[in-house]
């Protein structure tokens, strides 16, 4: 039987380390984008040691040359990607309002929170288009809501509201592909960066329910918990 093989970026913590936990738990390979080697490689001997088939590969999401290195490695390591899980995120700016920004922090925010989802999904797709049920999830945020938008936070607001935008224009575009593409919110998870809420586990279900939608499953949504949100 066939290993599916999927890559979470920002793999090392929070969310996006329970999500590569719970891929491997249903027995799938995990592949962790980290960028840091140290903690890339203290993730990946943590994750074998439990038993998991999980594999560090070296990736700054904010970094087109290495997202270009990362998608060659992964090509001639493992060959077909059957999911992407663009999770990797930076500033949430909370002390920040959109009449007085540091345009340095937004720059970063998209450089990470929306080109590096982008540039990543266009990177792997050769990859994905090998798959027999290729997916791309893109974790957002309720932040990124036009129907509950103000003036706060908007380096990382405006950075999601992208990124849902990138959601349903890859959507569109790889649906005759057959990738499922689709923007999951997972609430507000007590992450080193949410800083509170919903236990981390409870937040990642949401992702994995995505990552590995039955092919006639839905494409160029918005969800939480597996059940469609407003945009």
């Amino acid at each position: 039987m066939r290993t599916s093989t999927f890559l979470v970026t920002g793999a090392n913590r929070g969310l996006g380390r329970e999500t590569a936990k719970q891929l491997a738990e249903r027995g799938h390979r995990v592949l962790l984008g980290i960028r840091d080697a140290t903690k890339g490689a203290e993730t990946e001997t943590a994750m074998r040691d439990a038993g998991l088939d999980a594999h560090f590969v070296s990736l700054d999401t904010g970094d087109a040359a290495s997202i270009e290195r990362a998608a060659g490695d992964i090509g001639k390591r493992f060959g077909a990607l059957d999911g992407l899980i663009n999770n990797a995120a930076i500033h949430y700016d909370t002390w920040q309002r959109v009449g007085a920004p540091d345009f340095a922090i937004a720059e970063e925010a998209f450089s990470v929170n929306t080109l590096g989802p982008w540039r990543a999904s266009v990177a792997l797709l050769p990859l994905l288009r090998q798959s027999p049920a290729g997916r791309i999830v893109n974790v957002s945020s309720m932040s990124g809501q036009l129907s509950s938008m103000n003036g706060e936070t908007p380096a990382y607001c405006l950075s999601k509201i992208a990124l849902n935008g990138l959601t349903l224009m890859l959507a569109n575009e790889l649906r005759g592909d057959g990738i499922l593409v689709n923007a999951v919110c997972p609430g507000w998870v007590a992450t080193d960066m949410g800083g509170g809420g919903r236990p981390i586990p409870e937040g990642a279900q949401g992702i994995v329910w995505a990552a590995t939608l039955p092919q006639d499953g839905p494409t160029g949504g918005f969800f939480r918990d597996g059940k469609p949100i407003d945009w």
